[in-house]
């Protein structure tokens, strides 16, 4: 686990507990099924990591398996690469301060001293290291267990260059905010320097553009625009409603993209 200055927490027990995590993460291959009784709600899991981080890895080889084995799962996975390793030799392809400023308002909501890769938070109330698989496993199946406190759905288009994302949400709640992210499925880079110098990296659910607006009706809609990289066969949108007071995650959907008229 890595601070945002990029030292190493390694005290005592905790150290050696983090690194058997990852170890054991990376050498198990078993199916990462959630049981199918837990479908009341939804698991929202934000990740965020670095290319620059050497104990990252592991982390994004764990949500891509709960990704793979519950395909049909309300399991929304959002993957921010944080810009502050980029000055460790290597510059992250996916890099964005708006991650980072996420994370940081995290780390408020949840009263935590520093952001460190990788972290995970789900439903915007629970956050531990990335490649700690009971905590995550545990963390999704109560958030599908619990009945959401209000629904959403998503329609994405591209229309005009322009990625349109029209919502509709019921039991609406003031102090809240509406979110979407463009997320590309899939990545992969061949790491050249820093702690991960000479790796090929592979990444799921990368989170590409976000745009965040304060919910004040029942529908609206919100656009972002595509990098240049955008393919619509291989990338989608999930968005979030989030209370603004405390980052509690109130409801989560996600649309394919499709081609407007």
């Amino acid at each position: 686990m890595k601070t945002a200055k990029g030292s190493v927490i390694a005290a005592g027990i905790l150290g050696i507990a983090i690194l058997s995590t990852a170890f054991m993460n990376l050498q198990s291959k078993k199916e990462m099924k959630i049981p199918q009784e837990d479908n009341k709600g939804f698991a929202l899991v934000e990740l965020f990591t670095s290319e620059g981080c050497s104990s990252c890895p592991a982390a994004d080889e764990l949500v891509a398996r709960i990704q793979k084995d519950n395909p049909q799962r309300q399991i929304y996975i959002l993957a921010y690469h944080v810009d502050y390793w980029d000055h460790q030799g290597w510059k992250d392809t996916y890099s964005d301060a708006e991650y980072t400023k996420r994370q940081s308002r995290y780390a408020e909501w949840l009263n935590l001293r520093t952001i460190y890769t990788p972290q995970i938070v789900t439903n915007g109330k629970t956050e531990f290291v990335g490649s700690n698989e009971r905590a995550l496993l545990t963390a999704i199946s109560t958030g599908l267990k619990e009945i959401p406190a209000q629904t959403l759905s998503l329609n994405g288009t591209v229309k005009n260059g322009q990625i349109i994302v029209r919502y509709e949400t019921e039991g609406f709640q003031k102090q809240s905010d509406i979110t979407v992210a463009l997320v590309q499925r899939s990545g992969h880079s061949l790491v050249k320097a820093g702690e991960n110098s000479g790796r090929a990296l592979n990444h799921v659910q990368i989170v590409r553009k976000l745009a965040v607006e304060t919910l004040r009706a029942n529908t609206g809609e919100l656009s972002l625009t595509p990098p240049k990289d955008y393919n619509e066969q291989e990338w989608e949108v999930i968005g979030f409603v989030q209370d603004k007071t405390n980052g509690t995650i109130l409801s989560a959907a996600r649309s394919q993209l499709t081609t407007g008229n």
